[in-house]
C-alpha cells in the first residue's frame, strides 16, 4: 500500500440528508474512485458533538453549530484513497456554498438560506491527523 494512501470522515450534514442528497455524495466520492470502508446514519449526540469540534467550544458560533448538526440524522462515511483528504475536500468545495465553484458538491448541491448557520451538506477532514482523530471518534471500532 502506498505511503499517499489514508483514510478521511465524510459527513454528509443534517441538510444534506434532509434534502435527499446522500445518495449524490456517495456517487461522487465513488466516481472520484475512493473507497468506501464505513457508513452509518446516526443522530450525532452532543457529546459527540463537543469531542468532533472540541477545538471551537469557546467560538461564539458553537451553540449554533451543535444546534445545527444536532438538527437531523448525519450520514457518517470513511472513505479510503490516494491523497483522499486532499481530493475530498477539492471534491467538496470552498466552506461557503455561495462561492463554491460550479461541479463541487458544495457548488451543486449547497446555498446560503438565510438561517445564519453556513448549510453546506457535507464536512471532510482538513488533514490526515485530523482525519485519524474524527474517525476514531465517529467509529471507534476501526
Amino acid at each position: 500500500m502506498s505511503e499517499t494512501v489514508e483514510r478521511t470522515l465524510i459527513l454528509v450534514k443534517p441538510d444534506g440528508v434532509k434534502r435527499g442528497q446522500i445518495g449524490e455524495v456517495l456517487r461522487r466520492i465513488e466516481a472520484k474512485g475512493y473507497r468506501i470502508i464505513a457508513l452509518q446514519m446516526r443522530e450525532a449526540s452532543a457529546d459527540l458533538l463537543a469531542e468532533h469540534y472540541a477545538e471551537h467550544t469557546e467560538k461564539p458560533f458553537y451553540a449554533d453549530l451543535v444546534a445545527y448538526m444536532s438538527d437531523g440524522p448525519v450520514v457518517a462515511i470513511v472513505a479510503e484513497g490516494e491523497r483522499v483528504v486532499e481530493g475530498f475536500r477539492s471534491l467538496a468545495g470552498t466552506t461557503d456554498p455561495t462561492s463554491a465553484a460550479p461541479g463541487t458538491i458544495r457548488g451543486d448541491l449547497a446555498r446560503d438560506w438565510g438561517t445564519g448557520n453556513i448549510e453546506n451538506v457535507v464536512h471532510g477532514s482538513d488533514a490526515p491527523e485530523s482525519a485519524a482523530r474524527e474517525i476514531a471518534i465517529w467509529f471507534p471500532e476501526l
